[in-house]
């Protein structure tokens, strides 16, 4: 069955990007290739790929020889399998799209929409993207179908490779676990995504706009607030009255008033 699609971006990244300058008379600099040998600057047209398998040792492939193991350039998405949403592993996600109904498209777009939500299945497909062929996984979101591309198992660092893995020696006790889990428990909320915000970026961009408008900026000085770890039954207990003592200060939501129930009136006698 084919389905016709657009396919969006899901996201906007949103960051500070600065240019580099000469600090006298701020300027902005070139970017050069230069050929560390003989100094000279080296035109793109004499510019090659090259692999390094060795120090200073290359492999060098042609543009042609890259073409020719390019994917086809298909606009298809195939879907390979369905999967249970559970079972993906939130690592493997990487950039996330949005499928619109392509034109004569409503019909069978509704019709997947509808049976991947009902059966909670997730479609693993192959797409072709800026001449690269990705994975995939399409699944419901909201009104329409979400595409992320996927990162492949093999990108996945291996847990085995990080030193600092917990101790299997130590063990924690019942206490330290109920209050470990009365903290969890106490910051417990609702996933509301519009809550949190980039506050860095929030304050260069206040500084960016203090200094356009000449205005001095004051420079705080860089401290470490790294602490030394104190006990661990001490530090739950201090969290779990922090989160208690910053509910208590929160302002409470009016009470509401309660309605007296309505007087029934007798009903009326007839002679």
């Amino acid at each position: 069955m084919n389905v016709p699609v657009k396919l969006y971006s899901a996201v906007q990244r949103k960051g500070v990007r600065f240019n580099q300058l000469d600090s006298d008379g701020n300027v902005r600099i070139k970017q050069q290739r230069v050929n560390p040998v003989t100094g000279e600057e080296v035109p793109y047209e004499r510019l090659v790929k090259g692999y390094e398998i060795a120090p200073d040792q290359y492999v060098v492939i042609e543009p042609g020889e890259l073409e020719s193991l390019e994917p086809h350039r298909s606009k298809t998405i195939d879907i390979l399998d369905f999967v249970d949403l559970s079972e993906i592993d939130p690592i493997f996600y990487d950039h996330p799209y949005y499928l619109a109904p392509g034109t004569g498209g409503s019909k069978p777009y509704k019709l997947l929409l509808d049976a991947m939500r009902e059966t909670n299945k997730v479609a693993i497909a192959k797409v072709v993207i800026r001449n690269k062929e990705a994975l995939v996984a399409v699944r419901p979101h909201g009104h329409l179908l979400q595409m992320d591309t996927l990162i492949y198992n093999d990108e996945v660092v291996p847990q085995d490779r990080i030193d600092e893995v917990p101790d299997e020696s130590v063990s924690v006790t019942e206490r330290e676990l109920a209050i470990a889990k009365q903290l969890v428990e106490s910051l417990a909320t609702e996933w509301k995504p519009e809550e949190y915000r980039d506050e860095y970026r929030e304050k260069v961009m206040e500084m960016i706009e203090q200094k356009a408008a000449g205005e001095e900026v004051a420079v705080q000085p860089v401290t470490d607030d790294a602490a030394p770890v104190p006990d661990l039954m001490s530090a739950l207990k201090a969290s779990l009255d922090a989160v208690r003592e910053k509910d208590a200060e929160a302002p409470k939501p009016p009470a509401k008033k309660k309605r007296a129930p309505a007087k029934r009136k007798a009903p009326a006698k007839t002679g």
